[in-house]
C-alpha cells in the first residue's frame, strides 16, 4: 500500500509538472504571436522616428483606417490576398501623404518637434473622425485570415492564427532588414537616418527618402492592425491598445534601434501574457504603461537604442 501511494503521488506530481509546462508553453507562444503584431507597429514607429525625428501618435488610426478598408474590400467580396495587399498600399499612401502634405510644410516652415508631434496628433483625430462617419462606432467582426485546427507541439496546443502572426512578424522583419542592407535605397534611406544634410549633399533625394520612410513604417503598422483585428473588433477606436503596446516595444527596445523594436515588441508580449496568465488579466495593459517608465527612468536610450544627440 505505502509503495502504491508512493508510486500514485509521483504520478501525480509528474501530471503537476506536465500541466505547469503546457501552460508555460500556452503563453510564451500567445505572447510571441502578440509581440509579433506589438513589434510591427514598433518596427513603423521607429522607421518614421529615425528618418524624421518624429513620434508618429497617428500610426494607430492609420492602421485603424486601412484595417477597414481591408474589411470594405472583403465585404465587397474582393478576393483575400487582394483585400489585404490592397488595404497595406492604401496604408502605406495614407503614410506618404501625411508626410508630404503634412509634416513637410510645417518642416519647412520651422516648425518645432512639439509642433510636428501635435500634427501627427491631429491627423489621429481627423482619421477617427472620418472612420466614424463613413463605417460607423459599432464594433464589427473582422474575418479570420488561417483557418485549421490548433496544432500540438509537445502537450501544448497552438493556434494556427499564433504561428501565422509570429511567421508573418519575423518574415517582415527580415524581409525590412534585406532591403535596409542590400538595396541600394535602403542605403540611402538609412543615410538620411544618419545626417540628412550629409545624405543630401551625396545627391540622394532626401524628400523621397522621407516619403518612402512613411510609407513603408504605415505600411507596417497596417499590416499589424490586419494581423489584430481578427483577435479583437473592429472600430474607430479599435487600435489605440495596439499603439500603445506598439510604442511601449519601441520605447522597451529603444527608438533608434529597428532590431530593438523586434526584441522589445517580443519581451513586452511575453511578459504580459506570464503576467495575465499567473497574476490576472487586468494587468496587460497597465503593464506597458509600467515598462515605459521603467526604462524612460533607468535606461532611456532603451535595451538596445543610442543615446540620441541633437543633428547640428
Amino acid at each position: 500500500m505505502a509503495k502504491a501511494w508512493r508510486m500514485g503521488g509521483v504520478s501525480d506530481r509528474r501530471e503537476d509538472r506536465g500541466a505547469r509546462m503546457d501552460l508555460l508553453i500556452r503563453y510564451l507562444a500567445g505572447g510571441l504571436s502578440a509581440g509579433a503584431l506589438y513589434g510591427l507597429m514598433a518596427l513603423g514607429l521607429v522607421l518614421i522616428y529615425r528618418a524624421s525625428e518624429v513620434v508618429n501618435f497617428g500610426h494607430g488610426d492609420l492602421a485603424m483606417v486601412s484595417t477597414f478598408a481591408a474589411y470594405t474590400l472583403l465585404r465587397a467580396h474582393a478576393p483575400l490576398p487582394l483585400a489585404l495587399g490592397g488595404a497595406v498600399l492604401f496604408g502605406a499612401a495614407l503614410g506618404a501623404l501625411a508626410e508630404r502634405g503634412l509634416l513637410r510644410p510645417a518642416r519647412r516652415r520651422r516648425a518645432t518637434p512639439l509642433t510636428l508631434v501635435v500634427l501627427t496628433l491631429g491627423l489621429a483625430l481627423v482619421l477617427n473622425g472620418l472612420a466614424g462617419l463613413l463605417w460607423g462606432h459599432e464594433i464589427r467582426t473582422f474575418p479570420g485570415l488561417v483557418s485549421g485546427p490548433p496544432l500540438r507541439l509537445g502537450p501544448a496546443v497552438i493556434t494556427r492564427e499564433q504561428l501565422f502572426n509570429l511567421a508573418v512578424g519575423l518574415l517582415l522583419a527580415l524581409a525590412l532588414y534585406a532591403f535596409l542592407r542590400f538595396t541600394r535605397t535602403g542605403l540611402a534611406l538609412r543615410a538620411v537616418t544618419q545626417n540628412p544634410e550629409v545624405a543630401r549633399l551625396m545627391g540622394i533625394p532626401v524628400d523621397r527618402i522621407l516619403i518612402l520612410a512613411w510609407g513603408v513604417g504605415v505600411g507596417l503598422g497596417a499590416i499589424a492592425g490586419i494581423l489584430a483585428a481578427p483577435l479583437i473588433y473592429l472600430e474607430p477606436n479599435a487600435m489605440l491598445p495596439l499603439l500603445i503596446k506598439g510604442f511601449a516595444a519601441a520605447v522597451l527596445g529603444g527608438m533608434t534601434s529597428l532590431p530593438g523594436a523586434v526584441i522589445g515588441g517580443w519581451l513586452l508580449g511575453i511578459l504580459e501574457n506570464l503576467a495575465a496568465g499567473y497574476i490576472a488579466t487586468e494587468l496587460k495593459t497597465p503593464l506597458a504603461f509600467a515598462l515605459i517608465v521603467a526604462v524612460l527612468v533607468v535606461r532611456p536610450a532603451g535595451l538596445l537604442g543610442r543615446p540620441i544627440s541633437h543633428r547640428v
